[in-house]
């Protein structure tokens, strides 16, 4: 048996965000005799020591808001004209990779795969301008494109939108199965009583992710219904200020922050109802976590239908209205759900980790060839 292939990653780092989680994940399970994971990042995260372990090596470079356009163009060309031992470049970092992949074919790296996870750049004009302008380069630099969704392909690809591989965020089912001797013990640690309606929500704190809008409706929901409570799990730039903005809201002993975790699969069975109200996603992996535990999802309706299993789980609400929410929850919590296994509905739908970690071990294989 040879060298494993080795396929470079990446991404700005190896936190627990969802692109993240579906990478490890397949990290996890593709056959790493055969083929490896390295990866280029730009900051230290959560993932690092599972990754080292895996036997995967982690480079990192400075990020472009530190050190400015032309040093980073500089430190990515530099990177890869050393090191042209990878065959394969799979970037993550949605309209960022634009800059990547350009460096990457310039060395002369003959695989470079620019993957869409998102359907809309973050920050403000300038950000968002640099972004599409980052965004221009994919297209003459990618030799191939993948993506987690449909919308997440046409809003990077455009005209490459049916080139497109659609590569489904699976998950490690076995993991989420209901088991109600989790619940039970999850609900003693987080101390939440049997009365309690427990609200969840998994995801970073930045403006995508609409936290502000949430507390708004949890505010309204906690004086109607005072055995509600919200656990948010998540770490991120807006973090003190939903902080703050809890505090003032004196709703400090209903909301909990449990920051980043590594047992959301647990945390999960101790919810009653998922709450999601993104201004935009691909496809979150977070949303089939939850549908894998069994958890009803109250979600926005910017998020891709696509994410909806089929299992009676998803409702989707307006963001301009909260009533419309607040109306959802009470309609959602009333009703007795059956905390049924889910694992059919993930295979039947794609979401099995070992389907999705088959598929691209091949893919690297064949490619490589």
């Amino acid at each position: 048996m040879g060298n494993p292939l080795k396929v470079l990653h990446v991404v700005v780092n190896m936190n627990r965000g969802g692109a993240e989680t579906l990478i490890m994940n397949l990290y996890r399970n593709i056959d790493r005799s055969k083929v490896q994971f390295d990866f280029l990042t730009c900051k230290p995260g959560a993932f690092d020591e599972e990754i080292i372990k895996m036997g995967g090596k982690i480079h990192r470079i400075s990020y472009v808001s530190e050190v400015g356009h032309f040093k980073y163009i500089r430190e990515l060309n530099q990177f890869f004209s050393t090191h042209k031992e990878y065959k394969i470049v799979h970037s993550h970092m949605d309209k960022m990779s634009g800059f990547v992949l350009r460096s990457a074919k310039k060395a002369g790296i003959p695989i470079r795969i620019s993957h869409s996870h998102n359907t809309q750049s973050e920050g403000g004009v300038a950000i968002r301008t640099y972004k599409w302008f980052a965004g221009k380069l994919i297209i003459p630099n990618a030799t191939t494109f993948f993506a987690c969704s449909n919308y997440a392909a046409k809003w990077l690809f455009h005209a490459k939108y049916s080139d497109t591989h659609i590569l489904k965020n699976g998950i490690e089912y076995e993991k989420f199965a209901f088991s109600n001797e989790v619940r039970k013990e999850v609900r003693e640690e987080l101390k939440l009583s049997n009365k309690s309606i427990v609200l969840g929500h998994v995801g970073r704190f930045a403006h995508q992710k609409n936290h502000s809008f949430l507390i708004d409706v949890f505010e309204e929901l906690s004086k109607k219904n005072e055995d509600a409570v919200l656990l948010l799990i998540g770490d991120g730039p807006l973090r003190k200020e939903i902080e703050a903005k809890v505090q003032n809201l004196k709703l400090e002993e209903k909301v909990t922050f449990l920051g980043i975790r590594s047992d959301i699969n647990r945390i999960l069975q101790a919810m009653d109802i998922f709450v999601f109200p993104s201004l935009h996603e691909g496809l979150p992996v977070s949303l089939i976590e939850a549908q894998g535990a069994g958890v009803p999802c109250l979600i926005s309706d910017r998020v891709s239908l696509e994410v909806d299993l089929g299992m009676d789980l998803v409702d989707y609400a307006p963001l301009d209205d909260k009533a419309v929410w607040m109306d959802m929850v009470k309609r959602i919590s009333s009703k007795r759900i059956s905390r049924t296994n889910a694992q059919e509905s993930l295979i039947e739908q794609g979401y099995d980790i070992t389907a999705t970690a088959n598929k691209i071990e091949d893919f690297y294989l064949t490619i490589s060839g």
